[in-house]
């Protein structure tokens, strides 16, 4: 029985509309990831945006716990329950139905569709809900309905949100498998195990420890663990023992080479947990960071790998595990197959970069264990961080088997002085969050109409204004700074990598960029004129958007041609479209070689000389897939979808705008390519007016290395200076080779004599040298240049002559040469002959001296 689609078809007979999961990464800033099935409706729930055409809804939601307030992670694969990830069956009542339909519905499904035994359930209210526990009357002996406390069965989101009683329904598992004493309803044990919670959505909660506002209509919102009942349907006392965990627990066992036992399984159970979190983040566009949703992946992925290395993996492995997950969940989730290869990729390259120093943190963690009585340093603890990458959760899940203490004050300490950004990881996704009276002006306009892709000046009556804080106000005086809802507007609001327009309100206010709240297109305004809702205004978008969509264009390009030159891995991770650059992230194993950047802005420049128009359709969303257009994960398409294309050069879905022909983009500059995180890399370039500057630029800069080399031709001039360079190094290191020579002067009737080889340097200066630091000097030095010798010597307060003394010697080695009584020089063709030409330079002076 496929219970997934047994659920979704079910509440749709009861006219609920099946609405797809959302990504893992939601739209609500104060979380880190989708932790529920309801998370994606919040906004509905707390009155923010209207209620839908159709009240109901029902959604298989994937969700992600392991941060914050919802985090299983240190229980998963020690318990037959916990995950990290996993899908949550919902049906969902947004002020329509409520406590009666929401059990009688829940009822049905359990013992009509799935058929579970009714002599197995059980079921638990809030110990206030008398209206719950009559209403289970219904279907539900009395003495299996239990009422518990706050800490049961009233379920909240978070600090803040939505909240309210609830209902939960149990499975008795049998007490020939579990008689512990935990082991009843309402304790700890597995026995009793928790299918399905009907949250009774009543109240609100606007501000951490505030009171409960009452919802301006109740609803229903339920969550089904979808592992929990196949598991039960199949028979398996644990989640992990069910055909959505076995397969990859039976790979993990292939590969290692050693069977798999419940007692002793933990290891196994863990990786195949981790490896569904894993794969699905980095499908949906999570990639490895260092901080926020990048360090839970990151985190996720190398306790797995720990795990991995006890059962005696010494090289990657997680990867090759990603084919068995697509097998199980591919069909239901086909971005799964998709990605399957980029993400093999990815992880691999991840594990093998936590292979290189989990031996020796381990080694680190045992020493110190040794060492340890009741609590672990918090030093060493911080030293496995940040020189070896242990996450801290998973050096404390390596104490917890030890029954060991972590120091975590101390952890805390060091963290707060060297690493204090990696601590807003865990207090949300850090982007800006917005409330306001979104709702009302929804309700009353409904959304507002953009003719950018035709204009970019246009009339437009102000229908409403927010303040900075999204309230709505009657009037925007001169010097304040809001929002402006048009009728009808030309500005294109932050969207797909491209960014909001700026520009004017003519006589009214400053445009300073657009962006969309709940489908609503907003203007950011600086007020020059007092503004008040009924003005008609002239909008003029900036003419830095005509620099905007040359990049937009430029980045579609790239696309393309990035996925013909470098393979069909390639994924876009993220982009980025200004007016003076743009920015994209792609998935790609290892850095773009210079010849390959070369290829890549050569056929985006041949795109662009080709003259392509552009050409736009709205198509079906099955239509558009078929026709080939690329899509990204985590947009949100409806039925229909808008596609732009550049006739065979690119093809994709898109709502952004765009320039009529390729040419208009003018040129493409490449600046720069580097890695963004494991597996990702991201080009950044230039087009149109930035594309000018930056020529500009670069040319000024060649002016100048022309005029500091000296030479037109700057190669030649740079490889004179290089070859100049070369010399004096030379000349330098027979400098400092010379001064490391001991010259030995011999005393011949009270005058320093000196006959000696002098390898480097100068010997005329040396000469001159010896001459200051001698009263009375007879000296002679040899120097060898290749073939040839150079001879010099000087006399100083002595009865010689130089001359006479070379010209004797300077024959021995071949050649001649002369000067005056205190100098002379000469050049010889033998260096064989030197030692000869030393003793006989020796002899000759001594006699002249005798």
């Amino acid at each position: 029985m496929d219970i997934r689609e047994e659920y979704l078809k079910f509440f749709e007979s009861k006219n609920h509309a099946r609405v797809a999961s959302a990504p893992l990464v939601p739209e609500d800033a104060t979380l880190l990831f989708n932790n529920a099935g309801m998370v994606p409706f919040k906004s509905i729930f707390t009155g923010e945006v209207p209620t839908p055409a159709n009240p109901r809804a029902t959604s298989c939601q994937t969700c992600l716990r392991a941060g914050g307030k919802h985090n299983d992670l240190e229980n998963v694969g020690h318990t037959a329950r916990h995950h990290t990830f996993f899908e949550m069956l919902g049906n969902f009542s947004f002020g329509n139905y409520f406590k009666e339909e929401a059990i009688a519905y829940a009822w049905e499904f359990i013992t009509e569709v799935i058929k579970l035994p009714v002599d197995k359930l059980w079921v638990t209210v809030h110990e206030s809900d008398d209206e719950a526990e009559e209403l289970w009357k219904k279907h539900v002996a009395p003495e299996r309905i239990m009422r518990l406390g706050d800490d049961d069965n009233f379920w909240s989101m978070g600090d803040t949100g939505p909240c309210g009683p609830c209902s939960e329904i149990f499975y008795d598992q049998g007490a020939e498998h579990f008689n512990g004493p935990e082991d009843k309803m309402g304790g700890d044990g597995d026995r009793f195990l928790e299918i399905w919670n009907l949250v009774f959505m009543q109240y609100e909660v606007k501000v951490a420890g505030g009171e409960r506002i009452p919802l301006a209509k109740p609803s229903i919102d339920t969550g089904m663990g979808l592992e929990r009942v196949v598991a039960i349907k199949e028979g398996a006392l644990s989640n992990y023992g069910s055909s959505l965990f076995m397969p990859l627990i039976r790979k993990v066992e292939e590969m290692i080479g050693k069977e798999y036992l419940y007692e002793s399984g933990a290891s196994y159970r863990v990786i195949a947990d981790h490896i569904r979190t894993a794969v699905f983040l980095l499908a949906q566009g999570t990639n490895f960071s260092n901080e926020g949703r990048g360090y839970v992946l990151r985190r996720i992925l190398r306790r797995a790998v720990r795990h991995g290395y006890l059962l005696g993996f010494r090289e990657p492995f997680m990867f090759k595990i990603v084919d068995t997950l697509v097998i199980i969940m591919g069909k239901e989730y086909a971005y799964l197959e998709e990605k399957a290869a980029v993400v093999a990729e990815q992880i691999e390259l991840e594990e093998a970069r936590f292979f290189k120093t989990i031996e020796r943190g381990i080694a680190l963690f045992e020493e110190e264990l040794a060492r340890t009585k009741e609590t672990f340093s918090g030093e060493v603890a911080f030293k496995l961080y940040d020189t070896f990458g242990f996450p801290l959760d998973l050096t404390e899940d390596m104490l917890k088997s030890h029954n060991m203490k972590l120091d975590s004050a101390k952890f805390e300490e060091l963290m707060q002085q060297q690493r204090k950004s990696a601590k807003a990881a865990w207090k949300g996704s850090g982007d800006e969050q917005n409330h306001g009276d979104f709702k009302e002006l929804l309700e009353k306009f409904g959304e507002n109409t953009f003719v950018g892709y035709d204009f970019t000046e246009h009339s437009g009556e102000v229908l409403a204004l927010l303040d900075e804080e999204f309230k709505a106000t009657q009037t925007l005086n001169v010097g304040e700074s809001g929002w402006v809802l048009l009728d009808t507007t030309p500005f294109y609001a932050e969207s797909g990598g491209q960014t909001g327009d700026c520009g004017e309100l003519e006589g009214f206010a400053e445009v300073l960029d657009t962006k969309k709240f709940f489908g609503l297109s907003l203007c950011q305004v600086k007020v020059s004129k007092a503004l008040q809702p009924g003005i008609v205004v002239d909008a003029k978008v900036d003419s830095s958007r005509s620099e905007i969509i040359k990049h937009h264009s430029a980045t579609h390009l790239l696309h393309a041609v990035l996925f013909d030159v470098l393979g069909e891995h390639i994924a876009q991770a993220g982009s980025l479209n200004e007016a003076n650059r743009l920015r994209f992230d792609f998935s790609h194993p290892k850095a773009v070689t210079a010849e390959e950047l070369a290829e890549i802005e050569n056929r985006v420049n041949n795109e662009i000389m080709r003259a392509i128009p552009a050409t736009t359709r709205v198509m079906s969303i099955d239509e558009a897939k078929n026709s080939g257009a690329k899509a990204q994960f985590g947009e949100k398409y409806g039925d229909e979808v808008r596609v732009v294309s550049f006739e065979d050069a690119s093809i994709e879905f898109c709502g952004g705008v765009h320039v009529n022909n390729t040419a208009n983009i003018g040129s493409f500059i490449i600046t720069k390519e580097s890695g963004v995180s494991a597996g990702v890399r991201r080009i950044e370039a230039v087009c149109g007016n930035a594309a000018y500057k930056y020529f500009a630029e670069q040319r000024a800069l060649l002016k100048e290395v022309e005029n500091e080399v000296k030479n037109l031709d700057v190669l030649a001039g740079i490889n004179r200076l290089k070859t100049n360079i070369t010399e004096l190094k030379a000349e330098l290191k027979e400098a400092q080779e010379s001064a490391k020579v001991e010259i030995t002067a011999l005393n011949v009737n009270g005058v320093s004599v000196i006959v000696e080889e002098y390898p480097a340097g100068d010997i005329k200066e040396k000469i001159d040298a010896l001459k200051n630091e001698n009263e009375k000097l007879c000296a002679m030095l040899f120097q060898v240049k290749g073939d040839k010798v150079l001879i010099a010597c000087g006399v100083k307060g002595a009865d010689a002559k130089a001359g006479d003394w070379i010209k004797n010697i300077a024959p021995i080695l071949g050649g001649g040469g002369g000067g005056r009584p205190d100098f002379a020089q000469a050049g010889g063709k033998d260096a064989s002959k030197l030692p000869e030409a030393k003793e006989a330079s020796l002899n000759y002076i001594k006699e002249v001296l005798a």
